[in-house]
């Protein structure tokens, strides 16, 4: 059961610039987890438009939590907070504080993409301090590849598209690959709507089943919202679904 939560936001990875516009101030999406036949929690995202170091970010904090019988047994509270450039699509300053049964980790780190380096600090063990580590071009966070996949156009995310991504978790870069497989239609509790099928290229081993064993759908629209995540784990498997939403920029179209 161990890190359920944020494999969800693993997940929701998405190495170009790409200018955030189709984001509300204000928006909620709220998801709802299932650990095989278990409710196991919830998690949600929002998002608002902010300055950070003078320049205009968009705020967005993920939380995540365990509910009802799996909280008995274990429990979970994750923080994901990070501030993106409107302008660039990127990453300036990203946080992730997790508590997990036992587990505990607090995590921040502050990007440099003129030079191609963060800096990373520990604030769990304020004694480690700070290190600044060599990255890439375009590198994303846990949160801001999710919104710069979802700042693509509908020309720009079709079926047959393929993106490529770098992605910043805890303290290493990982490689990612977004392949849009279809569109089908995906009923929810909102009402039947039309989906793209995404389906990322994953390192498989201790968490996931599959290399290719996630996979996500998002509205065949302009806000690119994700409606459903399947992930089939080392250990059971894993489902979230769209619980509610708010504030979304451009209206849904349900069937």
């Amino acid at each position: 059961m161990k890190k359920i939560l944020n494999l969800f936001a693993i997940c929701m990875f998405m190495m170009s610039y790409a200018q955030i516009d189709n984001i509300s101030d204000g928006e909620s999406i709220t998801f709802r987890i299932h650990y095989g036949i278990l409710n196991a929690g919830t998690a949600n995202l929002t998002a608002k438009k902010t300055n950070y170091m003078g320049t205009p970010h968009l705020y967005v904090k993920g939380t995540g939590q365990t509910t009802g019988a799996v909280k008995a047994f274990f429990k979970v509270e994750d923080l994901y907070e990070s501030f993106i450039n409107i302008e660039t699509g990127l990453p300036s300053f990203y946080v992730r504080n997790v508590r997990e049964g036992s587990y505990r980790q607090h995590f921040e780190t502050v990007f440099n993409h003129n030079n191609h380096t963060l800096i990373l600090t520990d604030k769990k063990t304020p004694a480690n301090g700070s290190k600044v580590i060599k990255s890439v071009k375009g590198i994303q966070d846990m949160l801001s590849c999710f919104y710069y996949l979802r700042s693509k156009s509908t020309s720009e995310l079709k079926v047959g598209t393929v993106i490529n991504m770098n992605v910043w978790i805890d303290d290493e870069m990982f490689p990612f690959q977004l392949k849009v497989t279809g569109a089908e239609d995906l009923k929810t509790k909102f009402g039947t709507i039309n989906c793209l099928k995404i389906i990322p290229s994953v390192k498989s081993g201790r968490v996931f089943k599959e290399k290719e064993g996630v996979t996500m759908w998002v509205t065949n629209d302009a806000n690119h919202i994700p409606m459903l995540l399947k992930a089939e784990l080392a250990v059971g498997s894993l489902k979230a679904s769209i619980d509610d939403l708010k504030n979304v920029k451009y209206p849904l179209k349900y069937k």
